[in-house]
């Protein structure tokens, strides 16, 4: 007896000594939101908090990753100094997209949207099978489905040809074919890693487990480029789920900091240093490639998404599948609001992932009673990620508008400029809203209570998916 009572004031003394020293530990270098719900699960579960804080508590890279990313910015360094400036140059935005992502304003020859699945997927391997030089590919998801085994083939063929293919694949987002993928791309002869392994001493090296390369990016002879959305997958890949997406095909120097995204990334990876792509002409359209991730220290996505909010004048149109937003961001858009702006967010009424959804939802009254305007894409999962801002300027990616991909995942934005290029941004965004349903406030606020209580239980752990 004498000895369960010691038992219980020593598990006692521990769950008081880890309160008191994550109440020190947390706030440090996180955002107030994340720091309430870390506190929040220490204050009543303060063990398993400990052991959840030490797998996925702390967004930071162990050292060893941040002296390759380091020497990998010689790289990027190289590459940008290299691009052409546009003919026409771009907003003062411009500069802070420099600032966090390391690349410059360029030019682009040629830009297309491309909104169909599946033309999307035979675009990039008509362009495979044109390559002549290079083809190297990064993505968060490539299936062995028919899908990946099309896009793989193309590669194959590229291979043999005497191009130099190399495949980078997440880890965590392709863990489900992970292994076959390997072995199909193995039989192609297309050289394949995956980003970010987690290994049994990923953690104990001071490493988050769940950081992840979210980008989607394609480049063929440094040349022409594929960025958005969209996975090496097939459209319907999730039961039940159907994907809408977004990508944008651009040719000129812009290519080549495309290029510059991959080479770094393949760095971190392997440690080789794959040669600079020749460099194309200058042309007048303005763009220009924006990464971001854990990587660089600071949430490069979010602080552009809320500057863009901050500079508008008129309009912002903002689609994303997964919303969870921070506090600068509903700041931003609260401001924007007040101050006249017209804003639609677009999200979908399709979901993949419940618990997300539920936080998301937990946002739409505070967002809607702002004189926000939500739409839901009704049909089908919209898994594209884009914002336009006056109609003059667009961003078009990988990243969502929520902590996760600002704080956790590697992805990367393109930005437009070109009003012709942004006018084509809002177009598409037109037809997604035209496809949606508009919410109403006090149709919304009439939901049954239980699934407020959900949602607003979901928020709290929100900073933390």
């Amino acid at each position: 007896m004498v000895w369960t009572e010691h038992l219980a004031l020593i598990y006692l003394l521990v769950e008081w000594s880890i309160r008191l020293v994550m109440v020190v530990v947390v706030p440090l270098r996180r955002p107030p939101e994340a720091a309430r719900s870390w506190l929040l699960l220490v204050f009543f579960l303060p063990v398993p908090a400990l052991v959840l804080y030490r797998l996925i508590g702390r967004s930071r890279f162990p050292a060893w990753r941040q002296q390759r990313f380091a020497e990998a910015s010689t790289l990027r360094r190289r590459m940008a100094a290299l691009l052409p400036p546009p003919v026409h140059p771009a907003p003062v935005i411009a500069e802070l997209a420099e600032r966090l992502g390391e690349f410059p304003e360029t030019g682009a020859s040629d830009l297309a949207l491309l909104s169909d699945y599946d033309l999307s997927i035979d675009s990039l391997t008509v362009d495979i099978d044109a390559a002549k030089s290079s083809v190297h590919l990064l993505t968060y998801i490539f299936a062995d489905d028919s899908t990946g085994k099309k896009v793989a083939a193309a590669l194959g063929r590229a291979a043999r040809r005497g191009v130099d293919v190399r495949v980078l694949i997440d880890a965590i987002g392709s863990r489900p074919w992970a292994r076959r993928t390997l072995t199909l791309l193995a039989e192609e002869g297309v050289p394949c890693k995956l980003a970010l392994p987690v290994r049994w001493w990923t953690t104990v090296r001071r490493a988050r487990a769940d950081l992840r390369n979210h980008r989607k990016i394609a480049v063929i002879d440094g040349r022409l480029a594929y960025v958005g959305s969209q996975n090496i997958v097939d459209r319907n890949f999730k039961r039940g789920v159907t994907n809408d997406e977004l990508v944008a095909r651009v040719e000129g120097p812009v290519a080549v900091a495309v290029a510059a995204v991959f080479a770094s990334d393949w760095y971190l990876e392997t440690k080789e240093i794959l040669p600079l792509p020749p460099i194309p002409a200058t042309a007048e359209a303005a763009v220009q490639v924006m990464p971001s991730g854990p990587d660089y220290g600071v949430p490069g996505f979010e602080r552009l998404l809320v500057a863009l909010i901050h500079a508008a004048r008129t309009q912002v149109t903002l689609v994303s599948p997964y919303l969870i937003p921070d506090e600068a961001l509903l700041a931003a858009l609260q401001t924007a609001a007040y101050r006249g702006v017209t804003i639609d967010l677009v999200v979908s009424r399709v979901v993949d992932q419940r618990l997300v959804r539920l936080a998301q939802r937990s946002f739409y009254d505070e967002l809607m009673s702002m004189g926000v305007r939500i739409h839901r894409y009704r049909s089908h999962l919209l898994h594209a990620k884009h914002v336009s801002i006056d109609g003059r300027i667009g961003v078009i990616g990988s990243g969502n508008a929520d902590l996760r991909s600002f704080m956790l995942n590697a992805e990367i934005s393109l930005l437009l400029y070109e009003p012709t290029q942004v006018a084509e941004l809002v177009d598409q965004q037109a037809r997604c809203i035209a496809l949606s349903d508009r919410l109403d406030l006090l149709q919304w606020r009439r939901r049954p209570l239980a699934m407020s209580l959900a949602e607003n239980l979901a928020r709290l752990v929100g900073p933390l998916l």
